[in-house]
C-alpha cells in the first residue's frame, strides 16, 4: 500500500441504506478517499445504518472497536421462519403468531446471556469457508452455537404478527438468530448505535481525527 493510501487517517460513520453490502460501502469510500479503507463490523444488505469505518493509518486500530456493544431497531414478522432468518430468505415455515403474553414471556427467555446458533447466511466459517456461501450452495451444515448477551430487549409495538423491538447487544450477537428463536424473522433492520457512536452524527464525508474517536471509548 503505497505511503499517501495511509491518509486521510480517521474514523468514518454512515448510515448505510438497504440494498448495498457493507464491502460495497467499504470500496465505495476507498475510492472516494484513495485511502486504505476498512470496518468495525458489517451489516447484511437489507439492513440499514451505522457502519463504523476505518481511514488510511487509522486502520490499525480496528481491534479497539470490534468488540464495542451495539443497539439495534428491528421489525420481526412472527407468522414464519426462512432459510436466512430475514426476508431475503425462502420462507420455509408457516404458523400463527403467539399473542402478546406468550411473546413477552419468550422475550424474558432472551434476555441476559443466551446460547443461540449462528444465522446459515452469516460470514462465520465452516471447515474455511464462509457459511454464506455453503448456504447459497445449498450444502446444509451444522452451525454452531454461540453465547450472545443481551443487555436490554424492549417491545415497542406488536400488530399484525410483526414485533417492533429494540435491542442492546454484546458483539457477536445476531439479531436474525433472536427472530428465528421467537419463531419469525427479520423484515426490517437498523443499528443506531455501535458502542459511543450514534447513527445521528453519521456523515460519509466527515473524517474523525482517531485521538477523537480513541477519546470516546476511555
Amino acid at each position: 500500500m503505497p505511503p499517501r493510501a495511509q491518509h486521510p487517517s480517521g474514523i468514518i460513520l454512515v448510515d448505510k441504506p438497504a440494498g448495498p453490502t457493507s464491502f460495497d460501502v467499504v470500496a465505495a469510500t476507498r475510492r472516494r478517499t484513495k485511502a486504505r479503507t476498512g470496518h468495525a463490523g458489517t451489516l447484511d444488505p437489507f439492513a440499514t445504518g451505522l457502519l463504523l469505518l476505518l481511514s488510511g493509518a487509522s486502520t490499525q486500530l480496528q481491534p479497539r472497536f470490534v468488540g464495542l456493544p451495539k443497539r439495534y431497531e428491528t421489525a420481526i414478522d412472527l407468522s414464519g421462519r426462512t432459510t436466512t432468518g430475514d426476508i431475503e430468505g425462502e420462507r420455509v415455515e408457516d404458523h400463527d403468531p403467539p399473542d402478546r403474553r406468550e411473546l413477552e414471556a419468550a422475550l424474558d427467555d432472551l434476555r441476559g446471556a443466551v446460547d443461540l446458533p449462528i444465522p446459515a447466511a452469516s460470514a462465520v466459517k465452516i471447515d474455511g469457508e464462509r457459511a454464506y456461501a455453503l448456504h447459497r450452495r445449498g450444502v446444509a451444515v451444522e452451525m454452531p452455537v454461540r453465547t450472545m448477551r443481551v443487555h436490554e430487549l424492549a417491545l415497542h409495538e406488536y400488530a399484525d404478527g410483526v414485533a417492533r423491538i429494540e435491542l442492546h447487544v454484546s458483539s457477536g450477537t445476531y439479531v436474525r438468530a433472536i427472530a428465528e428463536a421467537l419463531g419469525g424473522h427479520c423484515i426490517a433492520l437498523r443499528r443506531t448505535e455501535i458502542g459511543p457512536f450514534s447513527v445521528a452524527e453519521a456523515d460519509a464525508e466527515r473524517i474523525i481525527p482517531p485521538e477523537d474517536a480513541l477519546a470516546r471509548l476511555a
